[in-house]
């Protein structure tokens, strides 16, 4: 018996491209000499293999060929060339709901679900409370499912597809379904699968849950694989790609490629070597002042002093921001702040509260301000603001300020109650 639940085999899958659709019919009726498409590789010759009990993930960039990859996995396309191989009985969360009948009501997409997986109709009646109470869709279960919100429809999709107890779970972007109640409901059912020896492949840019979750990550860009390791390893591997300092002219020992060095801060200078380039702005960000002085650069970098847009839970990292002064002012002040997806401030500081003062600044000059520090948000998404401000003539002023410039990802294997990691050491001992 293999010691491999899954098992890929130099797997290609090429799509042809075409200009338009007459230039797909002429080469389909062999009415030209010459190709009339291109070649486009979703995957190119991907070899990987997951053994049983392991989770494993799969992340990369957008176009990095994930979901084609489960999709070929599970059967629902078919390679181009190469082989899959697969031990046990697969369970997929690709696009929820994706073999529902919308004629049917609830209960008989249940059945045929069930059915397509291979299981027997005694076999999914005992399982049919299970996915009921955890799908709580209550009566609508007797209803077609056409009739559905979307929310009710990604319930019992997702409640199909986790009770029926497979031997390998394929999650695809899936555990971040429904309403917050809901969504503690997923993650408590796949770490019971991850607690059962299950073996899941899982597909997400949720880098926390990857950081949790997986045993190893698998790293792809643009259909290739670009390295497999530890999870910590990998993810820095991603955060370079992420920000296009990723050379695969390198490899280690371990034959997955290895990245060469970030550009320092020392290393990217001159007016057209702007560190924001490395990161995706807010295109909606939230800018005005009174324009005595200009943000002209930022920057956030991890403990390696790699520009970033992901911060790992319990390290350093560094803000910064340069701003050029237009006019003669005293004691600028230089602040950032983070905010949730909601818009609650929820940390930050400034020059002034740290007691790091420039005095007078005089027309012309440029000053970069560095705020080091350890980040201990709970794993998740936040909205960074920056800003230089201070007091004239008596009065709070803001000279620029860019309200939720960039998103930044905090990354975290072990979160805590409410915002703040309190970093509580805990000792137990029994009372004589």
């Amino acid at each position: 018996m293999s010691e491999y639940a899954i098992q890929v085999k130099n797997v290609s899958k090429v799509y042809r491209l075409y200009e338009s659709n007459r230039n797909r019919m002429v080469e389909a009726l062999g009415l030209t000499r010459h190709p009339k498409s291109r070649e486009h590789r979703a995957l190119d010759h991907l070899s990987f293999n997951v053994k049983k009990g392991e989770t494993v993930g799969i992340i990369g960039t957008n176009g990095a060929g994930k979901s084609t990859i489960l999709k070929i996995i599970t059967g629902v396309l078919h390679q181009t060339e190469g082989e899959v191989e697969i031990d046990g009985r697969i369970s997929a969360l690709l696009e929820l709901g994706a073999g529902f009948n919308q004629e049917y009501t609830g209960i008989e997409n249940i059945y045929l679900n069930g059915t397509m997986i291979g299981f027997s109709k005694a076999e999914i009646d005992e399982r049919l409370d299970s996915i009921l109470e955890f799908a709580d869709i209550g009566d609508f279960v007797y209803q077609p499912v056409k009739s559905y919100s979307s929310g009710m429809f990604v319930r019992l999709a997702f409640a199909v597809a986790i009770n029926i107890n497979p031997e390998i779970l394929i999650v695809d972007e899936a555990l971040s379904v429904g309403d917050v109640f809901f969504q503690a409901k997923c993650y408590k059912k796949f770490e019971e699968f991850k607690q059962a020896g299950k073996t899941i492949l899982f597909v997400s840019h949720d880098m926390g849950s990857i950081a949790k979750y997986c045993d190893r990550l698998i790293l792809l860009d643009k259909g290739k694989q670009l390295a497999q390791g530890e999870p910590k390893e990998i993810i820095d591997i991603y955060k370079k790609v992420l920000v296009h300092q990723y050379d695969e002219g390198e490899q280690d020992s371990a034959n997955a490629e290895v990245i060469k060095g970030a550009p320092r801060l020392e290393e990217v200078s001159g007016p057209d070597a702007l560190w924001r380039k490395y990161f995706k702005v807010n295109q909606n960000v939230n800018e005005y002042g009174s324009g005595k002085a200009d943000i002209v650069d930022f920057a956030v970098m991890d403990e390696n002093d790699t520009y970033t847009s992901s911060i790992l839970k319990g390290t350093k990292f560094k803000i910064q921001s340069t701003v050029r002064f237009n006019e003669r002012l005293e004691n600028p002040i230089f602040t950032y702040t983070f905010k949730n997806i909601y818009g609650v401030a929820i940390t930050g500081t400034n020059s002034m509260f740290e007691k790091a003062n420039i005095g007078v600044v005089e027309p012309g000059q440029t000053y970069t301000c560095t705020f080091t520090q350890e980040m201990n948000l709970q794993g998740g998404e936040y909205l960074l603001s920056i800003s230089c401000t201070g007091y004239g003539e008596g009065e709070f002023q803001v000279f620029h300020r860019l309200y939720d410039v960039v998103n930044i990802t905090v990354i975290s294997d072990r979160d805590t109650v409410g915002f703040y990691d309190m970093n509580s050491t805990v000792e137990i001992q029994e009372k004589k």
